[in-house]
Order: C-alpha cells, then structure tokens, then sequence
C-alpha cells in the first residue's frame, strides 16, 4: 500500500480499483473488523476526495493536505472512527467538519442518512460536487460552526467530529438520540485523546479509545482560532 501510481487516467481505472482493496486488507490486519466497514473502503473511491497532486498518495495509510489548513485523516483513523460508531444502516448521523468529503462518503455507505457541517465554504462546495458525482443523495450539506451541530436535523442516532475539541460539545451531546454514540478526539490542540460518548436514559457514558492528533476544531464550543 502507497505506491505512487499516476494521478491521471479515468475515475476509476484498474489500478485505483485494487489499491482499494489492498487499503481494505491492510485495515482488516490493523485492527478493523467490521465488514461492512471494510466493504466501504474497498468500494468508495478516495483518489477523488483529494487534489490532484496528491492522488498517487490516495492510499497510503497517511492524512493529506486538501487546502484551508485542513487534511483528509489517514485511512485507519476513518476506519476506527466510523467502527466505533457502531452503525447498521438505519442511523441517521452527524458528521461534525465535511474537509474533503470521503468521511461523508464512507458515513453515507453505512446509514440511513447523513447530514455534514463544514465551516469552510469553499471545502463544502467541492466535497458536494464530488458526492453528487458518485452519486451519494442521502447526504445534506451544512455550512456552519460544526461545535453547534445541527439542531434543526436533530436528533442523531451517531455524531462523528473530525477535528480535535477540548471537551466534548454540550450541543453535540444534546442532540443525540437515546442509544446514540458521539466519536469525538479530545484534548489539546498537540495531541488528543478519540472518546465515545453513549447516551443512555438521559445521561452520556465516556470511553476512551485511543491517541490520536487532529486538526483544531473551531467554533464557539471549540478553538477560538
């Protein structure tokens, strides 16, 4: 996995196709084991969710840069990530920071319906367009400050944040259903810690998942900047 390969060619020529699956199997030996998870991964094509001069690096197990200071997370924290969420396809899900759109694209595979807040016009415009060309129509695209959610879609059955926050927004645990699960990294801008959060008869359970290091989250219940 990650070897550079031309970054030209049609959406979905051969090489992209088994770089996929071979991305796919790598996950499974790192630790992923649900297999509509992994089924994902080997299908949605991330080569299209990056800039161009970036493609030959689509599958390497690494984040890349996709403008605005932000990047698409590498492969295995997607992977991790969307697991914990614990979906089996009737979920209707938050996703907290579109980026580059791959996420969405992944959420959108595994649930009923997804809707995804970018603070960033300009990378929700371009996440849009590559979702509708894949054809992805359970998908609504919000732009906005992601640390308020989306209350008039709520409530969310999962919320997915992408960016490290210092706590866990208190909108965020709001606007989950009973049952629901929150992923969210935590802590310092440096260095994080992913949580998931369980509500259940009112009341949210914490669990710690793993180290981890994200761009900053910003907004009103985030970063200032």
């Amino acid at each position: 996995m990650g070897a550079a390969i031309p970054a030209e060619g049609g959406p979905d020529p051969a090489p992209w196709t088994e770089l996929r699956r071979r991305m796919a199997e790598d996950l499974r030996r790192m630790g992923i084991t649900d297999p509509e998870v992994l089924a994902a991964f080997a299908k949605v094509p991330r080569h299209l969710f990056v800039p161009l001069g970036e493609r030959a690096f689509a599958y390497a197990d690494g984040p890349l840069p996709i403008g605005h200071g932000q990047t698409i997370s590498q492969p295995y924290m997607v992977a991790a990530m969307t697991e914990a969420l614990g979906l089996t396809g009737a979920e209707r899900v938050l996703e907290v920071g579109t980026g580059s759109g791959y996420q969405c694209a992944i959420l959108a595979e595994l649930a009923r319906e997804v809707v995804t807040v970018e603070r960033v016009p300009e990378l929700s415009a371009r996440a849009g367009e590559a979702l509708r060309e894949l054809g992805y129509d359970n998908v609504t695209l919000v732009v906005g400050d992601g640390t308020l959610g989306a209350p008039e879609h709520a409530p969310f059955d999962a919320i997915i944040v992408t960016a490290g926050a210092p706590a866990a927004p208190g909108p965020l645990l709001a606007q989950l259903a009973e049952g629901g699960r929150l992923v969210i990294p935590e802590g310092d801008r440096g260095l994080q810690t992913l949580m998931r959060y369980t509500k259940r008869g009112g009341r949210t359970e914490a669990r710690e998942l793993m180290p981890c290091v994200f761009v900053p989250l910003i907004g009103v219940h985030g970063w200032s900047g």
